[in-house]
């Protein structure tokens, strides 16, 4: 097994059963470190901590923030981070080609009846008659970087319409949401707690929904190095049962709606102490409930959807032609979906 540290790592990336209650870890108050984005998808994690449903598994969380999902693959394969949760992206799948990575659960899915990711179109290209998904032929799509899951819903879009866009990578989602208001760029894809509140200011509108073409769409995964996958087992059983507690909690405040509007204030509540923390609790609300989609419970992995994502990266020549999806995928954790 390859051992990265954050430059090798870095070089790397410049060149490319279900969860139950595990025992708690033997080592009590064992440090990890959590990768993270400040997203409502985000929430199992954030709830474990809330809830110190990862302290009562014997683990000592400390979270670190990132604004795009390959910075937290770097993290990962150089040791940095000890778990994350995000996208698949190119320079993921690369390091875990070399052994460094694994992703070992699903974290966000699309799902037919529950509101997800949209696609958005900058004013001036609404205004000059691009209303669909369809009607972005010759325009621009706005992504962090090639191989991110931004290039990937856009792609598979277009290819599903048969027309073609210019992508725009602008490394990081602020840069991505200001150039769209600006018009800079014609077009994106992104979660609703992201999308709704743009559409809601007039510079940007709600143009499609991601579900039309990805309807099964593995959106976030669980994912962490090689050598906890296969030398911390324990370790591993225990984070993810203690974010799948967090992640059924979410499902039954925000979804099933199983503590009424009592409940679903205090989760908002919660979460809030990670998301939109520049707004008050108030301002934040509406942005946090449209941001409501079901995780996957038990951390449960569609195997279909990864295949296809880890297809689609070796037919754009982001990635190599002959990496097998096992390289990618450690499913010894969690129940697969799909497959």
């Amino acid at each position: 097994m390859t051992v990265f540290n954050r430059r090798q790592a870095l070089a790397t990336l410049g060149a490319a059963t279900a969860v139950g209650l595990a025992a708690p870890a033997i080592a009590q108050g064992k440090k990890i470190t959590l990768g993270a984005l400040r997203f409502t998808s985000h929430s199992g994690t954030f709830v474990a901590v809330q809830r110190e449903y990862f302290k009562q598994a014997g683990l000592d969380v400390e979270l670190k923030f990132f604004q795009a999902a390959q910075p937290m693959a770097v993290a990962i394969a150089s040791g940095d981070v000890d778990y994350a949760v995000t996208a698949i992206s190119g320079g993921l799948v690369s390091l875990a080609d070399k052994g460094a990575i694994k992703v070992i659960g699903g974290a966000l899915s699309e799902e037919p009846g529950i509101d997800g990711q949209k696609f958005l179109a900058s004013d001036a290209a609404f205004q000059a008659g691009v209303t669909a998904p369809g009607m972005l032929d010759g325009k621009s799509f706005g992504m962090t970087t090639a191989g991110s899951s931004f290039h990937y819903m856009g792609s598979k879009m277009a290819q599903a319409e048969g027309i073609s866009m210019s992508f725009k990578p602008l490394q990081k989602v602020g840069a991505i949401i200001g150039a769209l208001k600006t018009g800079q760029i014609d077009a994106w894809s992104i979660v609703p707690h992201i999308a709704k509140p743009l559409a809601g200011s007039g510079a940007v509108h709600i143009i499609g929904n991601v579900s039309d073409y990805l309807p099964d769409y593995q959106v976030t995964t669980v994912f962490t190095s090689t050598k906890n996958a296969t030398e911390e087992k324990q370790q591993t059983q225990d984070y993810l049962a203690a974010y799948s507690k967090g992640v059924a909690d979410y499902n039954a405040a925000m979804i099933a709606k199983s503590g009424s509007d009592d409940g679903m204030a205090e989760m908002v509540k919660l979460i809030h102490n990670y998301v939109y923390t520049d707004k008050s609790l108030e301002d934040a609300t509406p942005g946090i409930v449209n941001g409501t989609m079901r995780l996957n419970e038990g951390a449960a992995m569609n195997v279909g959807s990864v295949r296809d994502q880890l297809e689609w990266f070796q037919s754009e020549g982001l990635v190599d032609s002959d990496i097998a999806l096992d390289a990618l995928i450690d499913t010894s954790f969690v129940e697969t979906i799909g497959a």
